[in-house]
């Protein structure tokens, strides 16, 4: 296990319409960047799980911040 990884056990795991919450998006958009690979996901059967901690590094790294003009 490299630094900064958290063992299996540890990891929680939240399904597409639960990042979509989190994320105030719809499904689809979370869906698009699992499919493209900008939000990493495991396949449980025929459906995502998606570990709650990259949800949160995505975010992170899309913020912008907007200059006054």
């Amino acid at each position: 296990m490299s630094s900064g990884e958290r063992p299996l056990q540890d990891v929680v795991f939240l399904t597409v319409a639960e990042v979509a919450s989190v994320m105030r998006v719809s499904k689809m958009t979370v869906y698009r960047l699992v499919h493209s690979g900008e939000l990493p996901a495991i396949r449980v059967g025929r459906s995502f799980r998606v570990p709650e901690q990259k949800v949160h590094e995505y975010l992170q790294e899309s913020y912008v911040r907007l200059e006054s003009a």
